[in-house]
């Protein structure tokens, strides 16, 4: 009976630890700052509907400017961090891998806009502070290098999401050291491979570019 209590208490614990991550990711922080920057110049401007379409920081920088592109980028590291954390905080280290997936799902299929949402790379960053923290200067310097060498936002994030899954892997087979983060167990790498998934998804139904506002 009480192995029984004790399970149930962590099921519920894991299902509370998801919906906080969903909803914590579901708050687009591109809208809010679309708003922000419409009061600030009383022009509207919907990211939806200009240039790639996509409620996050490189449209807005874009489309809105350097400093309110900076601000949504800030928002969505920090919203995944938040997520995860929640997760934790909720229901330990299992609870953090599923708060931060399910903040980045939030992020990318957020129930309050149609399931009309981000692509989740910034999310998903934020996530690896509290999920994965030892792999952090390697994703820095590898989408960097990536950038770099392609150009190309989305080869970058592909080689960024092959290597992120591969590191949590071996991480997990190895039990390295991950700072101040999660213990590498096995919800390391499915933690990696579902958040990849859902930005892999977005990043393949993306919509046709629509061209950037002239500033």
């Amino acid at each position: 009976m009480v192995a029984i209590v004790r399970t149930s208490r962590r099921w519920f614990g894991l299902g509370i630890a998801a919906i906080v991550g969903y909803l914590v990711g579901s708050v687009l922080t591109a809208d809010a700052v679309s708003a922000a920057a419409r009061r600030h110049s009383g022009e509207r401007v919907d990211l939806r509907a200009t240039g790639s379409g996509n409620p996050g920081a490189a449209n807005a920088m874009a489309n809105l400017g350097a400093r309110w592109g900076i601000a949504v980028l800030v928002g969505d590291i920090l919203k995944g961090s938040a997520g995860a954390q929640a997760g934790r905080v909720i229901a330990g280290d299992g609870g953090a891998y599923l708060g931060a997936t399910a903040a980045v799902a939030g992020h990318c299929f957020p129930v309050w806009s149609g399931f009309r949402g981000g692509k989740g790379v910034a999310t998903s960053a934020g996530t690896t502070l509290v999920c994965f923290p030892a792999y952090v200067p390697v994703d820095i310097g590898l989408v960097g290098l990536s950038w770099a060498a392609s150009r190309h936002a989305g080869k970058a994030t592909a080689i960024a999401s092959i290597a992120f899954v591969a590191a949590a892997s071996a991480w997990n087979r190895f039990r390295l050291p991950n700072a101040w983060g999660t213990k590498p167990t096995g919800g390391l790498p499915l933690y990696a491979a579902a958040t990849t998934a859902i930005i892999g998804y977005k990043f393949l139904t993306a919509p046709r570019h629509v061209g950037d506002r002239k500033r």
